[in-house]
């Protein structure tokens, strides 16, 4: 049995060097600006991306990688090692169709015997992301398929994720919410703090009037949920830290935080919760 092989798409938001350094293969979606296509954290950066965003007057599309992607990216790792299991890990089946897409390169190369197993991660951006790399950790220690899977299984269970949106504009414009209660929101100072459910679906948690009470009311969820137990966090922005600045420094204060990480939310996540957007991945270590 050779040694097991992760692939993930681009919604993970596991900056490049990280993806290289354990290696863990992306396939990217797809953002739409009109006519112009490009390539999620390959063609089109987030910095790229939040520009234009903040630039265009419609809200640009996403898409989802085809089967075939998936199934040429499958095909290349097991012509390196055909021994060798694959897990493919994505965005919630719930958010995308990016799951399925896998999923169906999966039964087409299965006939030949190939061992690929996708996981729906029943989360988004760094929600999959620790999971991928936790995943690559375990394939470079030489554990088994089945192990790193039942790994997989205990920390989405245990990962606590919040979204704390700085506008109700993009979640209009994506018809998550109606064009009068975003303008309501607007005047109130309404700031909605997101999570997704355990099927991946996403919710409202609350809302809040004011970031600075959002922040608090981040922190007591969290506290609620981890107590004193030792935690990880990794902390992620879209074009500015804005509120994740508070947040991590009242996270730090009052939870057991063992390790901080980065990252910035791509171009896809991005364009359903606009820019201003902060969020906070928590696990216990």
């Amino acid at each position: 049995m050779g040694k097991v092989r992760i692939v993930t798409d681009s919604t993970s938001d596991i900056p490049q060097q990280v993806r290289e350094r354990l290696g863990i293969t992306m396939v990217p979606l797809k953002v739409h600006f009109g006519e112009e296509t490009y390539q999620d954290a390959v063609t089109i950066d987030p910095e790229l991306f939040y520009n234009k965003l903040k630039a265009s007057s419609a809200l640009p599309t996403t898409s989802q990688p085809s089967p075939i992607e998936f199934s040429e990216v499958y095909e290349r790792l097991l012509k390196e090692d055909s021994d060798g299991p694959i897990i493919s890990i994505h965005l919630a089946a719930n958010l995308s169709g990016t799951y399925q897409s896998a999923t169906i390169a999966q039964s087409m190369l299965e006939e030949d015997g190939a061992d690929i197993t996708v996981v729906d991660s029943k989360s988004a951006s760094y929600g999959i992301g620790l999971q991928v790399i936790k995943a690559a950790k375990l394939a470079a220690a030489g554990e088994s398929k089945e192990v790193i899977l039942a790994e997989l299984e205990r920390l989405r269970v245990d990962l606590q994720l919040y979204f704390l949106v700085d506008t109700l504009e993009y979640l209009q414009k994506g018809g998550r919410i109606g064009r009068a209660s975003a303008l309501l929101g607007s005047l109130l100072n309404i700031k909605p703090i997101l999570s997704l459910d355990e099927n991946g679906g996403v919710y409202s948690v609350d809302k809040v009037r004011g970031s600075k009470k959002a922040v608090s009311r981040i922190v007591a969820m969290l506290k609620d949920k981890f107590g004193d137990d030792p935690v990880g966090m990794v902390m992620a922005w879209t074009d500015a830290p804005g509120s994740a600045v508070e947040l991590e420094e009242r996270l730090k204060a009052e939870l057991n935080v063992q390790e901080t990480g980065y990252t910035t939310v791509g171009a896809v996540i991005g364009t359903h919760t606009g820019p201003g957007t902060s969020a906070v991945f928590m696990y216990r270590v």
